[in-house]
């Protein structure tokens, strides 16, 4: 079993690689696109709903649930690139069941591209709720002084973010190649079961961090209404 999918390389021409990383994230975005069209082409609005479509409701509602209550007033705008960001990371887990596949995400170049999709998207998502003005305006509250602070807070969550989530996956498939030497039959089934769990909460707590920051840059200001004066008597 490798650390991660970076060492298991198909093909090389020069400086050109074709690792694991590589194929095995291409081919689990086309089973996701794949999987989306065969479930959504038949889509049915009576009483009988295959299970397929009442699989696909349940997770989209879901997942809308929990953007709403992160503070996202619309959650239908953000749930394309919070959910298919879900979805990914937890289908790049629940496929470590098939022999020979090893989750992108357990390679920090993979989860560094998914931070670098939430730094961009902060960003475009501030400006097209609050304008571009006012989306850098915030970058100077409560002072201008807190500028330089809050540009490298942007860049600092997004390397956390990647480090986070790459930790995490790189730590189960350790564990559990050591395992393997160790004790090669019972202990290793049982942590691909924890391993599953683990990589399902981490979908969760991805998804959910893009979420808050996403929500911070589109914070909307509103007044309080100022109490009206008593009429005299």
């Amino acid at each position: 079993m490798h650390l991660s999918p970076d060492e298991m390389i198909f093909w090389q021409y020069g400086f050109i690689t074709l690792n694991g990383t590589i194929v095995f994230t291409w081919g689990l975005m086309a089973v996701l696109v794949i999987g989306s069209k065969l479930i959504t082409r038949r889509l049915a609005t009576g009483l009988t709903r295959s299970r397929w479509q009442n699989l696909l409701e349940i997770v989209v509602t879901g997942i809308e649930t929990q953007i709403a209550e992160v503070g996202l007033a619309q959650p239908r705008t953000y749930l394309p690139f919070l959910g298919t960001l879900f979805l990914f990371v937890a289908a790049a887990t629940l496929a470590t069941i098939i022999p020979g596949y090893e989750p992108p995400t357990g390679s920090l170049s993979t989860t560094t591209a998914l931070a670098l999709c939430v730094l961009v998207a902060v960003p475009a998502f501030g400006i097209a709720d609050q304008g571009l003005a006012g989306y850098l305006k915030s970058y100077l509250e409560p002072t201008f002084l807190m500028l330089p602070f809050n540009i490298i807070s942007e860049v600092t969550r997004t390397l956390a973010l990647a480090v986070r989530l790459f930790g995490n996956m790189m730590s189960g498939a350790m564990i559990i190649a050591i395992l393997i030497t160790i004790t090669p039959f019972l202990f290793p089934i049982l942590m691909t079961v924890l391993g599953l769990l683990t990589g399902m909460v981490q979908a969760y707590i991805f998804s959910i961090l893009a979420a808050v920051y996403i929500a911070a840059a589109t914070r909307t200001r509103t007044r309080t209404p100022e109490p009206e004066a008593a009429l005299p008597a």
